[in-house]
């Protein structure tokens, strides 16, 4: 088991060919080890962190345990699958909890109805299963960018990324935005790629 991790773990830690960067709007949010006394970032991050894992994680909860079964339910009801999905809308995006002053309700429902029509809810739930397996944290050694977005549900002070990441070329929060960065704010979203990797072009 323990070989297989590190086997993984060093398949993650290498540089694939032909990949020069890569850009992240979610960087990793486990903290590292504290080097100390936690500084305002640092303290304000683990806060959020409690905050977020004590009162709004109960979707995550249920889709990385029984992924299956919430599954089910939401592809029985479209409704349900409506109250899904909308629920991370007004908990996620950086629009103080009213989604309608970030995404218009025909972009909010296009994006439920792909859930919907394609039967998609176990699927997408199974994401959270798999993941949350194994939350092992590798040291990347590709050039790596971060944008924070200041309505994301979790967020990781800049210590954190350069403890992670050896070559963090580049780092920025956002205006505006939340989780959801390039449906809530594309134009945003676009310049802080093109910023990120313009260091980096050919």
């Amino acid at each position: 088991m323990n070989d297989q991790r590190h086997g993984r773990q060093d398949a993650w830690a290498a540089k694939s060919e032909g990949l020069a960067a890569i850009h992240l709007n979610f960087p990793i949010f486990i903290p590292p080890p504290l080097e100390g006394t936690p500084t305002e970032q640092e303290k304000a991050a683990i806060e959020r962190a409690k905050h977020f894992f004590d009162q709004l994680s109960g979707y995550s909860n249920v889709q990385k345990t029984r992924p299956q079964t919430i599954g089910y339910a939401l592809t029985d009801s479209p409704v349900g699958q409506a109250a899904w999905i909308y629920d991370r809308f007004i908990t996620s995006t950086g629009s103080d909890n009213h989604p309608e002053r970030v995404l218009t309700k025909d972009e909010m429902l296009d994006d439920i109805m792909i859930y919907w029509l394609t039967a998609s809810a176990a699927s997408s739930s199974r994401l959270y299963w798999e993941s949350f397996k194994d939350l092992t944290t590798v040291k990347l050694d590709i050039a790596v960018g971060c944008t924070i977005f200041p309505g994301d549900v979790l967020q990781s002070p800049k210590v954190w990324s350069e403890r992670t990441f050896s070559n963090l070329i580049y780092w920025n929060r956002a205006e505006r935005g939340g989780h959801f960065a390039a449906f809530e704010q594309p134009t945003i979203f676009v310049r802080e790629v093109r910023d990120c990797f313009r260091s980096i072009r050919s």
